[in-house]
């Protein structure tokens, strides 16, 4: 299968248009998402029923041994250990929570030698990371779960960010997780096989539509937060926008045109607190994710979420959190939450939900 890339599609990996079989092999890392590696595969076997039968092929690997269990629970045996992984067509990371759990020097030098044997590389969820950490992403476009994608842009500046549903850039796919794993492999799927049969497999999935990678990953804010005022919905996109150094309450008052009464009388009753505390929530909920996501220390994450001390830092964090911030990393890590405590992290109060059924 010659390697010719597809015009206008960003994408120059290995095509199969001559009617041959894509080999992709999915290797998997404990707790990954079983939700998107499922949207990831079945695709390509709708796109089998749908075609001649052997546009695909795929089979599974484990970074540890030859079984992996997901984040859901559930363990599924692979087809392969990654000792007998030689070659591949394709290959897709799949990770969920921890992603650095099994990354060894060992897988990254073998993604570093497939990479130079002409493999196109993937990655779903949270693997972007991976790819990141062997040096495979620098220089191209990618994304990851939005929980993670200030750590990707934290630790590796040379990877172009973007905060979107997938990316194919040249030899590289990432994808944001979840259902967005399907729109990438129906984008996949039509460039090999056509618009047709793409859209064909979504209707299968009754998949209204096939998004295309560059929709944002987020709900816009007034569905987010359920709020109506665009003056508040503008206020909360500038404290997003300005966490490593955060505005004062004047400043954000008058970028929005509003008095700082009546920014506080619209966060009330808009979100259920002031301003400056859900301000402090935002910020508390980005130090998060640098704290499971990132091997930054504590220090530089106080510094990022735009704290002036660690001791101010840490003491915020374990008022939102529950934890202190080296305990919830070294618990994430262990996968053993303190009793009592969720892992994740405290809503800011907003208005009472109706309960449902009796």
């Amino acid at each position: 299968m010659a390697g010719a890339g597809i015009a206008g599609t960003g994408y120059a990996g290995t095509g199969i248009s001559d009617g041959g079989t894509r080999e992709i092999v999915f290797l998997l890392f404990p707790k990954f998402s079983m939700m998107a590696f499922t949207c990831a595969v079945e695709p390509l076997r709708v796109a089998n029923r749908l075609t001649d039968g052997h546009r695909y092929r795929w089979s599974t690997v484990a970074a540890v041994g030859n079984t992996v269990t997901a984040s859901n629970g559930m363990t599924l045996m692979t087809d392969h250990r990654l000792e007998d992984l030689t070659g591949a067509d394709m290959l897709i990371l799949c990770a969920g929570f921890d992603p650095q759990d099994c990354f060894t020097p060992a897988v990254a030098a073998l993604l570093r030698r497939l990479d130079r044997r002409g493999t196109v590389l993937g990655a779903i969820d949270s693997a972007s990371l991976l790819l990141a950490e062997a040096g495979l992403l620098d220089g191209y476009n990618a994304t990851t779960h939005w929980e993670c994608l200030e750590s990707l842009a934290e630790q590796y500046p040379k990877v172009n960010s973007k905060p979107v549903i997938f990316i194919i850039d040249r030899r590289r796919l990432t994808c944001a997780g979840g259902t967005a794993a399907l729109d990438m492999m129906l984008h996949l799927i039509r460039i090999d096989c056509g618009h047709r049969t793409a859209a064909a497999v979504s209707d299968q999935f009754i998949h209204a539509s096939i998004r295309d990678g560059q929709e944002d990953q987020r709900l816009e804010l007034s569905q987010r937060l359920g709020i109506g005022s665009p003056k508040l919905a503008q206020a909360v996109r500038l404290m997003e926008q300005n966490l490593e150094e955060p505005l004062s309450m004047q400043a954000l008052a008058e970028r929005t045109g509003l008095s700082l009464r009546q920014m506080e009388r619209l966060f009330l009753a808009g979100v259920g607190q002031p301003p400056n505390r859900y301000y402090l929530w935002l910020r508390i909920e980005r130090a998060r994710s640098l704290v499971l996501y990132s091997s930054q220390s504590l220090g530089e994450i106080a510094v990022a979420s735009g704290f002036g001390s660690y001791e101010n830092f840490s003491r915020a964090y374990r008022r939102h959190a529950g934890r202190s911030p080296s305990r919830d990393r070294a618990e994430s890590r262990l996968g053993t939450p303190a009793p009592g405590h969720s892992l994740m992290m405290r809503e800011p109060a907003g208005e009472p939900q109706p309960a449902l059924g009796p």
